[in-house]
């Protein structure tokens, strides 16, 4: 029962899928970043499912690619789109910490997130589009990855006073366990990555979690669940973009 609640929970706070509601507490959220990847299977699952309906039928490219450009925002309700704008109208201040601790406080959207905003759909709905091949196993591991890679930075990196979501999350969690399974999960994701064509990828993940790092150190003093939605997003299109680009070099 303890392992479907921890479930629950982490499909409550990540996802806008209906789940069963349980009070949270600290035996429910000891371990429930450690479900946050499967959050990933399913998008991931959903993904390929219309995929597999595109080759069915005259599915036009641009269509195909905007759907799956949409997909990940309808499954997870947005909740990562959300960070990534915010933090973005935070960089683009170019303040100090405690400015850029402030915007990220803000509920109000600035120009600079919706002009961000606009550039990422833009660039995922192009690179989803533009893919050669589809590769479920790779693509459904992606997800997983920037998700295995959030919680482990949750459960390692420092956090920022007043960080909300996240600190809750991490100081209800099991640090240790946590990091252990994230570790493990990402491991089998790459492993699966790079099965399916994929090990190219992450590198793209590495590259920005080492980014992520330095931003949460040097720019905002500590991590905040803004700055965790915008790792996510930030990884999976440049993951994405790395495997558009590699079938495109192997095609010549």
């Amino acid at each position: 029962m303890i392992v479907l609640e921890t479930i629950a929970v982490a499909f409550s706070m990540f996802s806008a899928i209906p789940m069963p509601q349980f009070q949270w507490n600290e035996r429910n959220m000891r371990f429930s970043l450690c479900a946050f990847p499967l959050i990933g299977v399913v998008i991931g699952l959903m993904c390929a499912l219309w995929n597999v309906l595109c080759s069915i039928l005259p599915v036009p490219a641009f269509l195909r690619g905007a759907v799956l450009c949409i997909l990940p925002v309808l499954i997870t309700g947005g909740i990562h789109l959300d960070g990534y704008a915010d933090t973005w109208d935070a960089l683009s201040s170019h303040g100090n910490v405690e400015k850029k601790q402030a915007i990220l406080k803000d509920p109000h959207m600035g120009a600079f997130a919706g002009i961000h905003l606009c550039v990422y759909f833009l660039m995922d709905c192009a690179l989803w589009a533009a893919l050669p091949v589809y590769r479920p196993v790779a693509i459904t591991c992606s997800f997983c990855l920037s998700r295995a890679l959030s919680a482990l930075a949750v459960a390692s990196f420092p956090l920022r006073e007043g960080a909300g979501l996240a600190r809750t999350f991490a100081e209800a969690s099991d640090k240790k366990t946590v990091r252990t399974v994230s570790l493990i999960l990402a491991c089998l994701a790459v492993f699966g990555m790079a099965a399916d064509g994929g090990i190219w990828m992450t590198v793209g993940a590495a590259a920005v979690f080492a980014v992520y790092y330095v931003v949460i150190v040097r720019q905002f003093q500590g991590l905040s669940g803004d700055l965790a939605g915008w790792f996510v997003q930030t990884a999976e299109v440049w993951m994405l973009a790395i495997l558009c680009l590699t079938q495109m070099m192997e095609r010549g």
